[in-house]
């Protein structure tokens, strides 16, 4: 089992959040309280956007997908974007099964989140 670690970095294009380790029912409150952190960061940022980079994930179970989707709603709620770098299959594959994909907005990077925030248009989900 990998200990969970949670980073925010203010960046001037976005508030960004590192997850890293396995989160999981014994984990998740933690990642759930960072993400509301990070939201009222996001709320204050010029740009609005909180982007949640889970690439460094190792375990990711319906706890996590349950924390990412609050996290979601509740940005949109507030008026923030959340996107999710997802890149391993692991975090990928219960967002697709569950249709989530069609909610959450997904990318392979950081950068190619921030680059769908400078050009929404050219949005492609993964």
């Amino acid at each position: 089992m990998q200990p969970l670690e949670v980073e925010h970095d203010a960046r001037a294009d976005a508030i960004v959040v590192r997850v890293r380790g396995d989160v999981d029912s014994m984990t998740v409150e933690t990642l759930n309280s960072e993400l509301a952190k990070a939201r009222v960061d996001a709320l204050d940022h010029s740009a609005r956007l909180l982007v949640v980079d889970l690439s460094e994930v190792t375990y990711f179970g319906s706890a996590a997908l349950n924390a990412v989707l609050s996290c979601h709603e509740d940005g949109s709620a507030e008026g923030t974007s959340v996107a999710l770098v997802a890149d391993q299959p692991f975090v990928r594959q219960p967002i697709e099964i569950t249709g989530l994909d069609r909610v959450l907005d997904t990318y392979p990077s950081i950068d190619a989140a921030l680059e769908h925030r400078q050009d929404p248009d050219g949005r492609t989900p993964r």
